[in-house]
């Protein structure tokens, strides 16, 4: 390329460059300038309906047109117009253009303005115009003033629509309220990653409504020829009430289609209108229907403010976020209390927005270790213990029996004990749902850790100590659903232990709440479980998993491990269901037990060591139903 060309490509350029700052500019200017220049407009509209007005009355004979009184009255309407709408905040940005609310400041300036040019006509005037002009003006200047001010908004608005080239097009399904505030907020956000194109309704009373232009192309049943005939990628779940059926049927037509599905948050945690920043993926809460209940924390969480709290386990799923929640209702000390020093730097670091491990707050301790426990306790004097601390793994206790004695049992037993020792005022054991008639090692040890918590709530000389019971945690460590999510990723294949087993879920956030609510309505001994609905079969969370994985994964069925249940339960045979202070939460007795029959515990063979867990589940001659 010569030199005389480049020079030319680069002016060329330029030009182009300047020709676009050029309008940029000057809309930057006519922004800055708008109200005066709604006024200007408005002046204008009323020599023009004057005019007109005048026009018509003479039956379109222009020549006798009275132009000295026309030119007269159009500047007195000027005069009048801008003071009427200074008065009704007309062009002082009280509303936005074109918005209804700004329509009665509109309608009452044109009234007042032509109330004041009909009296001032009927003045003895040299210039005076005919009253059916001025009548008649009114009406035009309001057509022209609001038809003006409705081309100027859809001239913006367009303006504001994400470029089509860089946003994704996007089937929004849903055409209510929740649907309409978000096709408005896609097409005034030039930023957006989205366009809508179409909307899909079930309801036949919508299949004529267009949504700033977007039209309602159909039902969700027709998900993909509405897809392909608007070339669209994305399909948006607009209705925050939508249920797991409804977000499970769409997924699996979005599937079929190759679309990537979107929602919108549930009801309860949106936070006044839907934006942009609503729109997320869906989870594997959305698809299993475990959106979150609402406790009212807040309202009882209050036995933690000026507290000193400690929270053992304080590096796991359940409890790194117990710390996060109790750390919002300013307890006097936060002890988050672990044996995993990497697990303390991530909570202290999603609290606190740092992380040096030097501060009192973060203790290294091993709740296997009685006396480092003691030691703790002692010297932080709790007044609320959270136990968390626990291994969990089901299989790996099958294996390693021995180790979830000395976790689950005797360290459960050490900080029970040095909890009644500095006398804590509430203690909550967080327990699982295969305490419920156990029949794993696992089981068994969260059981015994329920009924040493029940001793230990019948002798203490004070304070309350319960347990909480729920299943399996949503996106918590170790879960089957984090273990699909990693198959995914791998390729596969997705392992299911067998085709009818079932679980109970709740979220991480559902189950802390849950624990915090414990301590506050829970009685001494017994253990709170959450209703938690219907339980899941473990194999259509694979298959739905499965259809949402960017390419095909594999199902394989391993058989049930040794002493895994084919389906969970929540209670025990014998166990009631009473719920005497929340409806969605149930109060179970548990039988004491007594740590001196722990030692029988003490021989090192493992299918001893599970034997004995087993035998000292059973309550003997205690009824549950009584037992307190």
């Amino acid at each position: 390329m010569s030199l005389t060309t480049a020079r030319a490509v680069t002016f060329d350029k330029l030009d182009e460059a300047t020709r676009r700052a050029v309008p940029r500019r000057m809309r930057g200017w006519m922004f800055r300038h708008r109200y005066q220049l709604q006024a200007v407009a408005d002046i204008c509209a009323w020599s023009v309906s004057l005019a007109v007005a005048c026009w018509l009355r003479f039956e379109f004979d222009a020549s006798r047109v009275p132009w000295s009184g026309l030119l007269v009255f159009s500047a007195l309407a000027a005069v009048l117009q801008v003071a009427s709408g200074l008065a009704t905040g007309l062009y002082v940005g009280r509303w936005r253009l074109a918005s209804f609310e700004s329509a009665p400041a509109l309608a009452k300036s044109v009234a007042i303005t032509t109330l004041a040019l009909f009296v001032a006509d009927n003045l003895p005037l040299d210039t005076a115009l005919p009253r059916s002009a001025v009548i008649g003006a009114g009406p035009l200047v309001l057509l022209l003033m609001g038809g003006t001010r409705y081309v100027s908004r859809a001239l913006a608005d367009r303006r504001r629509r994400p470029r089509s080239e860089r946003a994704e097009r996007l089937v929004v399904f849903g055409a209510g309220e929740a649907g309409s505030q978000i096709v408005r907020a896609l097409l005034h956000d030039p930023s957006s990653r989205y366009v809508p194109v179409a909307l899909l309704d079930d309801d036949p009373g919508k299949r004529k409504l267009r949504l700033l232009g977007v039209p309602v192309a159909g039902t969700h049943e027709q998900l993909c020829d509405v897809a392909r005939r608007h070339d669209a990628r994305v399909v948006l779940i607009a209705i925050p009430s939508a249920g797991p059926e409804i977000i499970r049927e769409v997924s699996a037509l979005a599937a079929e289609c190759e679309l990537e599905v979107k929602v919108l948050p549930p009801v309860a945690e949106l936070f006044g209108s839907v934006t942009v920043h609503d729109i997320r993926p869906v989870t594997e809460a959305d698809l299993l229907g475990r959106h979150q209940i609402e406790t009212d924390v807040a309202s009882i969480a209050g036995y933690l403010t000026g507290k000193r709290v400690l929270v053992t386990g304080a590096g796991g799923s359940i409890g790194a976020e117990l710390c996060r929640q109790i750390d919002r209702f300013a307890p006097a000390e936060l002890i988050m209390l672990d044996r995993d020093e990497s697990a303390l730097h991530a909570v202290q670091l999603s609290i606190e927005g740092r992380a040096l491990l030097d501060t009192p707050n973060v203790v290294l301790a091993d709740i296997r270790d009685a006396e480092s426990v003691r030691a703790v306790f002692r010297e932080r004097r709790p007044d609320v213990v959270f136990h968390a601390a626990a291994l969990k793994h089901l299989p790996m206790l099958e294996q390693y029996p021995a180790e979830a004695v000395k976790t689950n049992v005797w360290g459960t037993l050490a900080v029970l004990e040095a909890a009644r020792e500095v006398g804590v005022k509430r203690f909550v054991n967080i327990s699982t749902d295969k305490a419920a008639d156990p029949t794993s090692v696992l089981g068994y040890s969260k059981r015994i850790a329920e009924r040493l918590t029940a001793h230990v709530a019948g002798a203490a000389p004070s304070g309350t100590y319960l347990s909480v019971r729920f299943g399996n945690v949503l996106g918590s460590r170790g879960s089957v659903l984090t273990t699909f999510r990693a198959q995914i990723e791998a390729g596969g294949p997705l392992t299911v232990t067998d085709r009818d087993v079932t679980r109970y879920f709740m979220t991480i956030e559902e189950a802390v709440e849950l624990v915090v609510q414990a301590g506050a309505i829970g009685r001494d001994g017994e253990a709170l479980v959450l209703d938690m609905g219907a339980p899941v079969r473990i194999l259509d969370v694979a298959e739905r998993l499965a259809s949402q994985a960017p390419r095909p994964v594999e199902i394989v069925l391993t058989g049930l491990r040794p002493g895994e249940k084919r389906v969970e339960a929540l209670f025990g045979a014998d166990e009631p269901d009473e719920r005497p202070i929340h409806p969605l939460i149930s109060h179970v007795p548990v039988a004491p037990l007594d740590p001196l029959e722990l030692r029988s515990l003490e021989p090192l063979a493992a299918d001893v060591v599970r034997k004995e867990l087993a035998v000292l589940c059973e309550a003997v001659g205690v009824d549950l139903r009584t037992a307190t």
